[in-house]
């Protein structure tokens, strides 16, 4: 798949215009073969506009909570009882170096289960997924379907044979509840 980003702002003259048109490469680690992701814009704290400076990328997997992270993913098919994670010294080291704070929220131990302090606009562009969270309920999504993601502990589950496309927007949150249902102090 190719994906191409176009980031608009202003001229001089307060005019709008393209500032960017370019491919975007995608990011791969040898732990998930065949999973791609495309990181394409970040915010954190105050946003404004127009936008002034560098185009900022996307430092961290996650946001922090005042900010925001774009990104579309290319989620490869798994085999039934199969995670699709090969989980290795030398996997994980590629993984924090390549895509920051990811491994910090995946379970190690439960492939593909994760929990993070976002709210997660997720949008499926081509392909289905299960989504599954962590009493072990799920919910097929297909083309078109799209998932508000509070905060839960949950997973992503391709078993269609067939690469999954996601589209996602990120924003970071402050949580007030635990998975156990305490408030945070």
């Amino acid at each position: 798949m190719k994906v191409k980003q176009m980031i608009t702002g202003h001229d001089a003259d307060g005019n709008a215009i393209f500032l960017s048109d370019s491919e975007v490469t995608p990011v791969e680690v040898s732990m998930v073969p065949g999973y791609k992701t495309y990181e394409l814009w970040s915010t954190q704290g105050d946003r404004s506009v127009p936008h002034e400076g560098p185009f900022p990328g996307v430092p961290g997997y996650f946001p922090g909570r005042d900010g925001s992270v774009f990104r579309i993913i290319v989620l490869p098919p798994v085999a039934e009882g199969e995670t699709g994670v090969e989980i290795t010294e030398e996997g994980v080291a590629e993984m924090q170096q390549r895509l920051p704070g990811f491994v910090d929220h995946l379970e190690l131990d439960n492939p593909g289960m994760h929990t993070t302090d976002s709210i997660d606009y997720g949008l499926v562009i081509d392909g289905e997924v299960y989504l599954e969270l962590d009493n072990g309920e799920e919910r097929l999504l297909t083309q078109g379907d799209c998932v508000i993601q509070n905060g839960t502990r949950h997973a992503w589950r391709n078993r269609s044979g067939k690469p999954v496309t996601m589209a996602f927007v990120l924003l970071g949150a402050e949580r007030k509840i635990r998975q156990s249902g305490a408030i945070s102090e």
